[in-house]
C-alpha cells in the first residue's frame, strides 16, 4: 500500500519520469532508508548520497557506515560527502543549521550535474509539513508560510510528502530493514522537536486527523498561492521599475490598485511582496507605507536602504552595511577602514594601558593571529569591559543613543566568532590584558 501511495503521488505531481537517474539523500534515518529502498523498489536507478556534518562524534561515523552497508547490500552507488561543519559555520558566519544546509545542497546541485540525474529526492514526509505549518504559524507567517513543504523545488523533490513518519517505520518493520536514530531528534530542545514531541501529540488527541487536516488545507493553500502569485507580479510590473540591485516604486500607481479601497490591502501586501525579496520585514513594510509621504525617511534591512522620495519609494544597495575584511596583526600593520585606519603594534605585557577609547588594548595571545573586521550584525553580543556578564551590542548602542545610521556604520573587530572590540567604544572584558599576559596587542583608531 505504501509502495502504491508513493509511485501515485509521484505520477499525480510529475515528480519523475518512470526509470529516471535520480539521486537520495540518505542519511540513514528511517525516512531516507525507506526513501531509497521504495525508489529502487519503483525501478528508478539510484545514486546515494550521505552527507557526514561530523557534528555528532562517533553517532556521525556510526551514520556513515550503516548508509554504506545499506548501498553495499543494495547494489547502489554512494556517494559520500565530507564536512567540517563548524568551521563553515566560524567561516561564513552562520549557524551549524544554515552552514549543513548550504554544505548538503551544494553537493547534492554538484553531484546531480556530474551524474545527469533527473532529481534530487529528499525524504521529507507529512510529519515535517504539517510541524513546519506549525512553526510558521507560531512564528507569524504570510500564505507561502501556511502551504507547507512543497513536492517540488527546482530539482529538489519529495515524494514521501503523502505519507506519515509512522507510516513509513510501520512498512520498514514489515520489510524488517533496520535503519539508525538520530539521538538529537529525541530531545524537545528546540522549537521543531518540541511541536514533534510536546504539541502535536496534544492536538491528535483532541483530533486524530490534525495531521491529515493540516495537510488537506496547505495543498488548499498552496492552489490559492498560484493565483496570488501571479495577480502580484503583475501588479509589481505596474507600479516598480527595477534597477541595478534595487528598485523604484512609484507610490501613486501603488495606491491605485485600490481605487475604492480605504485600507490599501492590495497596495500593503503588494509593497510587502516587494520589499520582503530585498530583506525588509512586514512591519517595515508597513511603516514605509505610512511613511510615504515623508520624504528622507529611511529604512534599512540587510544590505539595502529603503529611502522615502516625492511620491516613490526608492530601494537601493547599502555600501555601508557590507564591509569585511580579514588580517592577520603584525607590528606596524595599518589598515583603512570607513571613516579612519586602524593601527596594530605589540607591547610587552605590563606595558602601560591607554585609556583612551579609540585604543584597544587586548592580551595577543587570547586575541589570536586570524582577526576580522566587519560592520555589526544582527545578534551580535560581547561581554563589555568594565560590566560584567553578556550584553546586545544593539542595546549597547542604543545605550549610547546611537542613530540608525550610526549603527549600520558601527564596526566591531572579532576572531570569527567572538567580538574583542567595539571600534572606539568598548573592548570585551574576556579578552583584557592580566597579570599572566605575556604580549599586549594594541590597536589604534585614527582619523574617525
Amino acid at each position: 500500500m505504501l509502495q502504491r501511495k508513493v509511485q501515485n503521488f509521484i505520477a499525480q505531481n510529475g515528480l519523475l519520469e518512470p526509470g529516471a537517474k535520480v539521486l537520495a539523500g540518505v542519511s540513514g534515518g528511517a525516512d531516507s532508508t525507506a526513501l531509497l529502498l521504495l525508489l529502487k523498489a519503483l525501478g528508478y536507478r539510484c545514486i546515494a548520497v550521505h552527507c557526514n556534518f561530523h557534528l555528532r562524534g562517533s553517532e556521525s561515523d556510526r551514520d556513515q557506515q550503516f548508509v554504506s552497508d545499506l548501498c553495499a547490500g543494495l547494489g547502489v552507488q554512494l556517494e559520500l560527502c565530507s564536512y567540517d561543519t563548524e568551521k563553515y559555520a566560524r567561516e561564513h558566519r552562520i549557524s551549524i543549521e544554515m552552514a549543513a544546509r548550504e554544505l548538503r545542497y551544494a553537493d547534492f546541485e554538484r553531484i546531480r550535474v556530474e551524474t545527469g540525474a533527473q532529481a534530487v529526492c529528499i525524504a521529507h514526509h507529512r510529519d515535517d509539513s504539517v510541524e513546519t505549518v506549525l512553526m510558521n504559524l507560531m512564528r507569524g507567517t504570510g500564505i507561502r508560510g501556511l502551504g507547507g513543504i512543497r513536492p517540488r523545488n527546482g530539482y529538489i523533490v519529495r515524494p514521501l510528502l503523502c505519507v506519515s513518519r509512522k507510516e513509513i517505520e510501520d512498512w520498514l518493520e514489515k520489510q524488517g530493514q533496520a535503519y539508525v536514530t538520530d539521538s538529537t531528534n529525541l530531545e524537545a530542545d528546540c522549537t521543531r522537536n518540541r511541536i514533534r514531541l510536546q504539541i502535536l501529540p496534544v492536538m491528535r488527541q483532541t483530533n486524530p486527523g490534525t495531521d491529515a487536516a493540516i495537510d488537506r488545507t496547505s495543498a488548499h493553500v498552496r492552489q490559492a498561492l498560484a493565483f496570488y502569485e501571479e495577480a502580484v507580479s503583475k501588479a509589481k510590473s505596474e507600479v516598480a521599475n527595477m534597477c541595478d540591485g534595487g528598485c523604484d516604486i512609484d507610490f501613486q500607481k501603488l495606491l491605485s490598485l485600490d481605487p475604492e479601497g480605504v485600507n490599501h490591502m492590495k497596495a500593503r501586501a503588494v509593497l510587502f511582496e516587494i520589499l520582503s525579496g530585498y530583506g525588509f520585514s512586514e512591519s517595515q513594510a508597513e511603516q514605509a507605507f505610512l511613511a510615504a509621504n515623508e520624504p528622507g525617511r529611511c529604512f534599512y534591512a540587510g544590505c539595502h536602504v529603503l529611502s522615502v522620495d516625492r511620491g516613490r519609494l526608492l530601494v537601493r544597495k547599502d555600501d555601508e552595511c557590507g564591509y569585511v575584511r580579514d588580517i592577520e596583526p603584525e607590528d606596524g600593520l595599518a589598515v583603512e577602514v570607513p571613516d579612519g585606519c586602524l593601527s596594530f603594534r605589540f607591547a610587552p605585557g605590563d606595558a602601560p594601558i591607554s585609556k583612551d577609547s579609540n585604543v584597544a588594548t587586548l592580551d595577543a595571545d587570547l586575541a589570536g593571529s586570524s582577526l576580522q573586521i566587519r560592520n555589526v550584525r544582527n545578534g551580535d553580543s560581547f561581554h563589555p569591559f568594565g560590566m560584567k556578564g553578556r550584553r546586545l551590542l544593539s542595546d549597547f548602542m542604543t545605550d549610547l543613543k546611537f542613530s540608525v545610521p550610526q549603527k549600520r556604520r558601527q564596526l566591531v573587530l572579532t576572531d570569527g566568532k567572538d567580538i574583542l572590540w567595539v571600534v572606539g567604544q568598548r573592548s570585551d572584558n574576556r579578552f583584557r590584558v592580566s597579570a599572566g599576559t605575556s604580549r599586549q596587542l594594541v590597536i589604534t583608531l585614527t582619523g574617525k
